[in-house]
């Protein structure tokens, strides 16, 4: 099920217990664009099912946010102009090279190259997968692209995030909405989940300088500006406290500078932060 953002905008929701992330259409008066091509085979016949009941221009573009197979996977389902950005692009190709049969997936496991989850829905939500090979992106950009689709402008921009190094995100100007992907988010190096500290406020600055309203993540689908303004200031509060590996120094930093206890999510991000500077100490 699609859900409507506006009269030119709809969006299928994350379904976290199949590693489903937001997928996201934008229209314009001639053409569509598709934000993101789900994690399978499965996932975007699903999605392209859901866009056929709609009364809406092609789809001429599909924009990936970024090279992590949950967005990607789907890619070859989507008779469109595929579009990336130069970073995202070179590590495609590494899948590119792979092939999909059970001695090729029990390596990859073994190898740590995919995750269980990701070898899981490729056995079952990819058919033909012995003979599946990942499609190639058509066109590719540096740091900026600009898509008119007829009266709706569509502006990409690879930006810093602290989830991927080649983040994509897509903004409508006269909607106010912004695609986000999982830009947002931290990531998992050595085992331990952390926000890369260095790159959080470069990050906000690139999302915040497009004045947008609403706000479309990979797996929380929609925010507003109020919840994502709440979501910085945490974001922000919990990286100056954490100042070293301690989390128990950064907890009594928080403590001092903002006069409370941190809440749960605050505490979530304080430890990711405490797990940066144990990483970078490695």
């Amino acid at each position: 099920m699609l859900n409507k953002l506006s009269e030119t905008i709809y969006y299928m929701s994350n379904q976290d217990e199949n590693d489903r992330p937001t997928l996201g259409l934008v229209c314009g008066d001639q053409y569509s664009l598709i934000i993101d091509c789900g994690n399978s085979t499965q996932h975007a016949k699903d999605f392209l099912l859901e866009i056929e009941k709609l009364n809406v221009p092609p789809v001429k573009y599909v924009v990936i946010t970024h090279a992590h197979w949950d967005h990607f996977l789907g890619m070859n389902e989507f008779d469109a102009t595929v579009i990336v950005n130069s970073q995202t692009n070179e590590l495609l190709k590494v899948w590119q090279s792979y092939t999909f049969g059970d001695s090729s997936l029990q390596t990859y496991s073994q190898t740590k190259l995919m995750s269980d989850k990701c070898i899981e829905i490729i056995q079952t939500e990819i058919p033909n997968r012995e003979n599946f090979k990942l499609n190639s992106p058509h066109i590719i950009f540096e740091e900026t692209l600009t898509l008119d689709l007829g009266n709706k402008i569509c502006v990409l921009e690879k930006i810093n995030s602290t989830h991927s190094d080649d983040a994509t995100i897509i903004y409508i100007p006269d909607e106010k909405v912004i695609f986000l992907g999982d830009c947002v988010y931290g990531t998992t190096t050595n085992s331990l989940f952390h926000y890369k500290k260095s790159l959080l406020l470069p990050m906000i600055e690139a999302v915040q300088k497009y004045n947008a309203e609403a706000f479309l993540l990979g797996h929380e689908s929609i925010c507003d500006l109020e919840e994502m303004q709440t979501f910085w200031g945490e974001l922000r509060a919990a990286s100056e406290a954490a100042k070293s590996s301690s989390l128990e120094n950064a907890i009594e930093s928080f403590k001092l500078e903002n006069k409370r206890n941190p809440n749960d999510d605050e505490l979530f991000y304080i430890k990711a932060f405490v797990n940066d500077h144990i990483i970078q100490s490695l």
